[in-house]
């Protein structure tokens, strides 16, 4: 793995070898601010015979650093690695005798510090063109020639990342997280969770971060910027971030296309549980990552990337720190060069608001069934991106199962114990299993025999109770074949109270199965779903119960 980050700095401290001077570090009998400064003036003087007419910005900066895992490499090694970073760079091309004077900087065994004089030594300006992506890409060949960790190749669509000296800062002051990142969370969360612009604003304030409203000469507000209280630069004065420096999507005019598909709806006269409509619109997001277009697609992400940032918020405090890092993961896995249609998932986004002002019941059920709904649309997303050659988002996806699971794993088994401790009568669980092994005979031995069948006969009984057949429940539900591994699914809430059905048909066809998806020879257990009138781009369906039937692992890749 090669990590290459630069800027134009003004001024830069040198401590190195090159072509004109001796090298410092292999001469102990030298004066190494002597030879700094006399480094310095040879790569300046390009820059010193231009006088007036030279550039404001004169020095680029490379670090190029290599995992910890990797190979050391040498020196000579090394110097290879920056000559072909400034070749690829348009700074030093092999044979140019008028390319930009540059030095290599080591004084580390994983990393080297590329410096360059940005005026060549005819006194023209490199030909620079798009070298940040043209070193990305000699990066990426680097890493094959040399047997480092490769990194995934990205499409320019990732939030920018902290700067060394944002990273350094927030180490000194003892923070896990640089001030870059924290805004950037916070903000994605203000816009998860608001319904207008004003909101939006009111909502960043109540987080704690300072904004800074920009607005023309008409008195239209533009723009705004943000900064955490007690980050400040050498003046004293606050840092200041706009949205669109935290990632593209957190512009002003981004997130007002946002908010804007927001539109008000009627009232229901009975509204549904929040949790049971996030569920059912979290269901979704598979069929419509399988069976939708691209756009819709991406709009199913954006709007599972605005639930998983707010549902750290609505959490037990135990699982927070899970979620939010499942949240900060996925945030790369929501972005893409393909337009979304974020009218498309109104319903997930409407239903996660509400989960805010109405935070999980105390058995954590619902978080529970949401979370078990979002391993499943997460693991499909990964093999959406997989299929859209979407390195970085797919290995976001990857990184944001194991969080989610790790936080499923330890909610869902309180959960289940709560139900299993009302497990029916001897004779109420035999005529449970008879239904079962009709409706699943494949299955049904593995299933009596699991530690959740007290659970899941509980959940039977409890549902027959309100008017529900068991035999209709534990029919396996319609849907598009999974191109993972089901990860477990949990009990659904408030079983004493379920929300009517809506009376409607079921779709007349169903979504395409997504390519290479191999068959799956175990099939996970679920309920029905019906969906309610109407699209289903924009219908809200209500849930019917889910079974907590436990499967054993992680979604594994197919």
């Amino acid at each position: 793995m090669l990590i290459t980050t630069y800027a134009d700095v003004v001024l830069l401290a040198l401590r190195c070898r090159n072509d004109f001077a001796p090298d410092p570090g292999r001469s102990p009998h030298r004066d190494l601010k002597a030879v700094e400064r006399q480094l310095a003036a040879q790569l300046d003087q390009p820059v010193a015979l231009l006088g007036d007419r030279a550039p404001k910005n004169t020095i680029w900066h490379c670090p190029v650093r290599a995992a910890p895992e990797g190979p050391i490499l040498t020196d000579a090694q090394w110097a290879d690695i920056a000559r072909r970073m400034v070749a690829a760079a348009g700074l030093a091309s092999d044979g140019d005798g008028q390319a930009c004077r540059w030095v290599a900087v080591r004084h580390a065994e994983d990393h080297i510090h590329i410096a360059a004089t940005l005026v060549r030594q005819d006194g023209r300006r490199p030909d620079r063109g798009h070298d940040y992506r043209a070193v990305q890409r000699e990066a990426r060949r680097i890493e094959a020639d040399y047997g480092l960790r490769r990194l995934k190749p990205g499409d320019g669509t990732a939030a920018k990342r902290p700067t060394s000296k944002e990273y350094f800062k927030a180490k000194r002051q003892g923070r896990d997280a640089t001030a870059r990142e924290v805004l950037r969370l916070r903000v994605r969360r203000a816009v998860a969770a608001a319904t207008d612009e004003a909101g939006f604003f009111a909502l960043l304030a109540a987080s704690g971060v300072e904004v800074r409203l920009k607005a023309g000469p008409s008195g239209d507000l533009l723009g705004y910027s943000v900064a955490l209280p007690g980050d400040t630069n050498g003046q004293g004065e606050p840092v200041w971030y706009s949205g669109s420096t935290l990632a593209g999507d957190l512009s002003l005019p981004q997130v007002r296309q946002r908010l804007g598909t927001l539109t008000p709806e009627p009232v229901p006269a009975r509204p549904a549980d929040p949790w049971h409509r996030a569920t059912a619109a979290t269901e979704r997001i598979p069929a419509h990552l399988t069976g939708s277009d691209d756009r819709v697609a991406q709009g199913q992400l954006v709007a599972l990337g605005g639930a998983l940032d707010l549902l750290p918020v609505a959490a037990p405090a135990g699982l927070r720190d899970e979620l939010e890092q499942a949240a900060v993961a996925f945030e790369r896995a929501i972005r893409s060069r393909i337009t979304a249609d974020l009218d498309s998932a109104r319903a997930l986004r409407r239903s996660v608001q509400m989960i805010v002002r109405d935070p999980a019941p105390a058995d954590g059920a619902g978080l529970a069934m949401l979370l078990d709904a979002a391993l499943l649309a997460v693991a499909y997303a990964r093999h959406w991106h997989r299929t859209h050659r979407h390195a970085q988002q797919e290995a976001a996806a990857e990184q944001t199962l194991l969080h989610l699971q790790t936080a499923y794993t330890r909610i869902a088994g309180p959960v289940l114990d709560h139900f299993a401790h009302r497990t029916p009568s001897l004779q109420t669980k035999q005529r449970l299993a008879l239904h079962l092994q009709r409706a699943a005979p494949e299955h049904a031995e593995r299933i009596l025999n699991d530690p959740a069948w007290d659970a899941l006969a509980a959940v039977l009984a409890d549902a027959e109770t309100t008017g529900h057949k068991a035999a209709t429940l534990l029919e396996p539900g319609p849907g598009p074949a999974h191109p993972e591994r089901r990860p477990p699914p949990c009990p659904h809430p408030d079983l004493a109270h379920p929300p009517p059905r809506p009376n409607a048909t079921p779709p007349a066809h169903k979504p395409k199965q997504p390519e290479h998806a191999p068959p799956r020879s175990t099939p996970p257990l679920q309920t029905r779903s019906r969906p309610g009138r109407g699209t289903a781009d924009h219908t809200e369906r209500t849930a019917v119960p889910r079974l907590p039937f436990r499967r054993h692992g992680r979604p594994v890749p197919c």
